[in-house]
């Protein structure tokens, strides 16, 4: 029985259809660092984390029966990928299933911000009564400038039209523009328009601390700040700074750079206590509705690869779209992608007398994807000479009879 842990409270459901799957599920509440992590994946095939998670080349390196990871959220930059790829492990996330869960807290805080609701909500807190008018606008007519176009930005672009504003975005790739948003030539065009801005940017390296005290200070005098992207890529300090001399009229702030491992730590932030500044920990895609898609979608992900080899939506491996195995058996080769590793496994299958009923080839950058169904084979031992290939990251073998996981080959590791 293959064995899952799924750690940091993700959703029942994908428990569920791993344990309907035949698999041993462990589930735990919080983070572990890179050390527990290590001992807890003793004897484990498939890792489900969310965002807290490190999983680094040492595990990989450390736990070589590891065969899936599964990330459920959108982002992956927690996981190590080319690692990952180089050891034979697939990773899967839910790139699509928590967007709309994102824009609608989005699009409320905008609202709030625009509004002054935190202001309001933290004087009645205080027992102070503080009606006024001053400072509090209507969205309607107003610019949003949206940074990064991808699924969520061009969704949340498409519900901010609908409440009458006018939204202009910046997006380094070409992206075809929804409605009537107005793709602007620079962050700085952007910046220089927009009522209120907001970050909707991946986790690429390239993106750490990529918005600091010069775009604050590029931005519209009274404008509004938001960041539901990475942490990682505001200068906080800055922000704050802009906040306090009253550049920015208020902020919304659903990440962290550096965020508590579990539920009930202790948090801290130069943001906490300002005015007009709404801090959430990082639930933008923490609805029910959200985390049952991402739990279902991920887990189905995972199941389809340890059943039947397939990889779609794989971030890290080449896509392969399989379904059930028809045959007596499936043979699932990762490679080195090197010339003359289908003609050499092919080789192989000739000198075992295997009937080939079907085979599929996929590569991505370093690495290959190799899936043969065969029918029949007149003598053993064609597992051992394919394992023994130099170009041989992993091999898996599902046959009418069982099941072998082979850890790892010689390539596994190898240096790219």
């Amino acid at each position: 029985m293959l064995r899952a842990l799924l750690l940091e409270n993700v959703h029942p459901n994908s428990a569920e259809i791993l344990r309907k799957a035949g698999f041993d599920v462990e589930t735990r509440a919080g983070a572990l660092d890179e050390d527990e992590l290590i001992e807890a994946l003793a004897g484990v095939q498939v890792l489900g984390i969310r965002s807290k998670t490190q999983v680094t080349e040492a595990v990989f390196q450390a736990r070589p029966e590891l065969l899936a990871v599964g990330a459920f959220s959108i982002g992956t930059n927690q996981i190590d990928l080319t690692a990952a790829a180089r050891f034979g492990v697939g990773v899967f996330n839910a790139p699509y299933s928590n967007t709309r869960s994102v824009v609608e807290l989005a699009l409320a805080e905008v609202i709030a911000l625009t509004r002054r609701v935190a202001d309001y909500d933290r004087a009645l807190h205080a027992g102070v009564w503080n009606k006024t008018a001053d400072g509090a606008h209507e969205v309607r007519g107003r610019t949003l400038g949206i940074v990064g176009y991808g699924n969520i930005g061009s969704q949340l672009s498409v519900l901010a039209e609908s409440l009458g504003m006018r939204v202009v975005f910046y997006d380094i790739s070409e992206k075809l523009a929804l409605g009537n948003a107005q793709r602007m030539n620079s962050l700085e065009d952007l910046l220089e328009v927009s009522d209120a801005v907001t970050l909707h940017v991946d986790g690429r390296h390239a993106n750490r601390g990529f918005f600091g005290s010069a775009h604050f200070a590029a931005m519209r005098p009274g404008s509004v700040f938001l960041n539901l992207s990475r942490g990682f890529v505001v200068d906080v300090e800055a922000l704050r700074e802009s906040l306090v001399s009253g550049h920015i009229s208020g902020a919304a702030v659903d990440v962290f750079p550096t965020e508590p491992k579990r539920s009930g730590d202790p948090f801290d932030s130069p943001l906490r206590g300002l005015p007009n500044v709404i801090l959430s920990p990082h639930v933008g895609g923490s609805t029910e509705e959200a985390q049952r898609a991402i739990g279902e979608f991920v887990a189905a992900k995972i199941r389809d690869y340890l059943a039947n080899g397939s990889t779609m939506l794989s971030v890290n491996l080449p896509n392969l779209q399989l379904g059930p195995k028809s045959t007596v058996g499936r043979i699932m080769l990762l490679h080195r992608n090197v010339p003359g590793v289908l003609a050499a496994v092919n080789q192989v299958f000739s000198e075992h007398g295997a009937n080939i009923d079907g085979q599929m080839l996929a590569t991505e950058g370093d690495i290959g994807y190799v899936v043969t169904d065969i029918s029949d084979v007149t003598k053993r031992g064609s597992s051992q000479k394919l394992m023994e290939m130099p170009t041989t990251i992993r091999l898996r073998i599902h046959d009418m009879y069982n099941r072998d996981e082979f850890p790892v080959g010689p390539a596994a590791g190898f240096d790219a």
